[in-house]
């Protein structure tokens, strides 16, 4: 048995109208939004019973997903939002984007701030860290140039 896929990434929010409203504005498209509850889901999480609402949006190529999660109950109980780059754990979702800078410009609009400066990395790429609604973590990632021949 071997891994078929990542099927999506997964991150806690307070405001789930806020975070949609931010990743739509990169290009992600709200695939589903639901409020799970029940014993079930507890036994998953591991938090006994739980109510959460959780907003599914998926990326312009269809393979990525990204789920986003506002829990009602239980109360969340830990803030990484504001962790440094270099903090243990998971830490951010990567983007690839066609114009770094009118992403920015776009993305500004809804509260996201610069991490340092934006750099090109050789002829290949331009990068850049990003925080979004609540602090998160966010990179993006401009092609400069194709890998190779088509």
């Amino acid at each position: 048995m071997s891994l078929k896929r990542m099927d999506n990434v997964g991150i806690v929010v307070e405001s789930l109208d806020a975070a949609i409203s931010f990743f739509a504005e990169l290009g992600l498209k709200l695939e589903g939004r639901a409020t799970i509850e029940g014993e079930w889901a507890g036994r998953v999480t591991g938090l006994g019973s739980q109510r959460v609402e959780i907003a599914m949006l998926v990326t312009p190529d269809g393979h990525g997903r990204l789920e986003l999660s506002r829990f009602l109950t239980p109360p969340v109980i830990a803030d990484h939002r504001n962790a440094p780059v270099n903090a243990l754990g998971y830490l951010r979702v990567m983007f690839a984007v066609d114009d770094i800078d009118d992403t920015l410009a776009r993305l500004r609009k809804h509260g996201a701030q610069l991490v340092g400066e934006v750099v090109q990395y050789e002829q290949v790429y331009r990068l850049c860290y990003i925080r979004g609604p609540e602090g998160l973590l966010i990179g993006l990632a401009e092609e400069l140039r194709s890998s190779g021949p088509a």
